[in-house]
């Protein structure tokens, strides 16, 4: 199947508009019945546009997909980022979020990001590589905010920042696989009070939160 390649840059700002209501549309119907039952002709539906408008955006279904995949990984960097990982309290914000989020759909869907990997790493090298380089900004996001979490002593000794991210990270998919499995988010609290619990300096309280 092609590859969309066409640069975004040179869509006009209502041409933006509607390629993004594409995606937004694409992402909510892939994470409720998978990328398998999220047919073109839903995606048309759900967008309110017609099939010369979507097929103007996106060559194809492994496009859109594409596009689904990077706009999901934005959104979730971008959240981790507003949290401010920095400080022991956004790291609690942090943590309620995603236990809260998990918690509003019942871990219905699992992981926006996750489960995109897990339904396409054997079938599509491509989408493999696209859900990777989201995995991989994420882990950097989170390492940066402990980074600065370990240099003001509230790590234990001796614990790697990037290290804990890809544990965190780790044990959040696991979770929320667990979550989306028993419709109840938790084994996502548990896993994460668990790891940052372990993780945290003697000392630094890490409160309780509105999970």
């Amino acid at each position: 199947m092609a590859t969309d390649t066409r640069p975004t840059a040179k869509l006009t700002p209502k041409g933006l508009r509607t390629r993004a209501r594409i995606v937004d549309a694409a992402a909510e119907l892939v994470h409720e019945r998978g990328v398998a039952g999220a047919t073109l002709e839903d995606v048309k539906a759900a967008a309110q546009v017609s099939g010369s408008q979507l097929y103007h955006y996106f060559a194809d279904k492994e496009a859109l997909v594409q596009a689904v995949i990077d706009r999901q990984a934005d959104a979730i960097v971008t959240t981790t980022e507003q949290a401010g990982l920095d400080t022991v309290e956004g790291l609690r914000a942090w943590r309620d979020l995603v236990v809260a989020e998990a918690g509003r759909l019942d871990g219905r869907g699992g992981c926006p990001l996750g489960s995109l990997g897990g339904q396409l790493a054997e079938s599509d090298a491509r989408a493999r590589a696209r859900v990777s380089v989201g995995f991989g900004r994420w882990s950097t996001v989170i390492g940066q905010g402990l980074a600065a979490l370990h240099a003001a002593g509230r790590l234990r000794p001796g614990i790697d920042p990037d290290d804990l991210a890809v544990t965190l990270l780790c044990a959040l998919q696991g979770a929320l696989l667990l979550a989306q499995i028993q419709r109840d988010s938790l084994p996502l609290e548990t896993a994460l009070d668990t790891v940052l619990a372990l993780s945290l300096s003697p000392g630094v309280t890490f409160g309780q939160g509105a999970g």
